[in-house]
């Protein structure tokens, strides 16, 4: 196929309430927002997102934009390139990672429907299911909607279950009790404390979830303190993961986490991490230490490419942004048994923006 030049952007934010009032072990939050991106060539649109603050739409307008409007939609290598160079004076951790994020998801995304093939065909399918963990749990909820929540996804099929903890630990304690004894004692419990603790907090908390069956701990302190995540990884009790990652945004920070040894199981955002294509660059970090990947939120966006990495773990099934995908896209992934199914009857990632129910939540 001839080259199909990238022809305009078309960005927009939405701004979805929650639920109910949420909280982790460091923030609280009662919306989320999310970037969309369509990528216009031969007359094919790719879609891409990201989850963060609205001002990403603008650096992508501003900034991105421009380094591949008229560049083949095909190279999508050379756009992410153009696109990193693009924000250096900018800065390129944070909300510039996120622009990038969303505009190489679009990227990919198009490439596929000019193809008219599926993203993991594209990409190179691995696995034709995802395995998947529930993951809400907040610190905000009373333990009757925690224990809801959790045992829901296991009737549904679920095998693991995550949940907040870090901002009581005597009550955190609790609620794990509560938790575990909903869900059964097969299925796994996680729990995130979102950096909240410090190290030696960290350690015996550990100690006292262990008893309560807990396997994996995700962010006991600072994702900055790779010291410290590397000091709870060797204290760990048997058969509890040391998790971290979700807000890598550059190939150099999982390098940095990787040579600390800082975690058992790296976690990687393609919507922040610089898209499908940072997502990719993460992986081989992992199979190079015999180190399992796992996917970071945002199920609709990462399905595809969960198919096709090779040292994967699971993918998040985090309650908000599922229900911001099934809001605002048709075609958004469904979880049975506990996996993720991308849906191969469609071209790219299979997901359309429904503009009239989107209207409501533009920012």
């Amino acid at each position: 196929m001839k080259g199909a030049p990238v022809e305009r952007l078309d960005v927009h934010a939405f701004t979805v309430p929650t639920d109910a009032p949420e909280s982790d072990g460091t923030f609280e939050w009662d919306s989320t927002t999310i970037v969309v991106v369509h990528v216009h060539a031969a007359g094919k649109v790719g879609l891409g997102y990201t989850y963060g603050d609205a001002s990403v739409a603008d650096l992508i307008n501003h900034t991105l934009a421009h380094a591949i409007t008229a560049q083949d939609a095909f190279d999508t290598g050379a756009a992410w390139v153009r696109m990193v160079r693009a924000v250096r004076n900018v800065g390129r951790p944070g909300l510039a990672s996120m622009a990038i994020s969303a505009v190489d998801v679009a990227l990919w995304d198009l490439k596929a429907r000019l193809l008219d093939i599926p993203l993991a065909c594209l990409f190179g399918v691995v696995r034709r299911e995802v395995p998947l963990y529930g993951s809400g749990g907040f610190t905000s909820y009373s333990n009757e909607r925690l224990c809801a929540q959790l045992a829901g996804w296991v009737s549904s099929g679920f095998t693991r279950v995550k949940m907040k903890v870090g901002r009581d630990l005597r009550e955190d304690a609790t609620r794990i009790e509560a938790a575990r004894e909903a869900i059964g004692p097969e299925a796994e419990l996680f729990i995130d404390a979102n950096g909240a603790l410090s190290r030696a907090q960290a350690l015996r908390f550990a100690e006292d979830a262990a008893q309560m069956g807990v396997s994996w701990f995700e962010e006991p302190v600072s994702s900055d303190d790779l010291e410290g995540l590397r000091w709870l990884r060797d204290r760990a009790p048997a058969g509890m993961a040391i998790a971290a990652g979700e807000y890598g945004y550059d190939l150099p920070y999982f390098q940095r986490m990787l040579d600390a040894g800082a975690v058992h199981v790296l976690q990687a955002d393609a919507t922040r991490c610089g898209g499908l294509t940072g997502f990719f660059g993460v992986a081989p970090l992992c199979e190079a230490r015999s180190l399992l990947l796992s996917a970071h939120t945002a199920p609709s966006l990462h399905v595809h490419a969960c198919c096709a990495v090779r040292p994967f773990a699971h993918l998040e099934y985090f309650h908000d942004h599922v229900r911001v995908e099934h809001l605002l896209f048709d075609g958004a992934a469904d979880a049975k048994d506990g996996v993720l199914r991308p849906d191969l009857s469609r071209p790219g990632l299979g997901l359309e923006l429904k503009n009239r129910d989107a209207d409501r939540y533009r920012v």
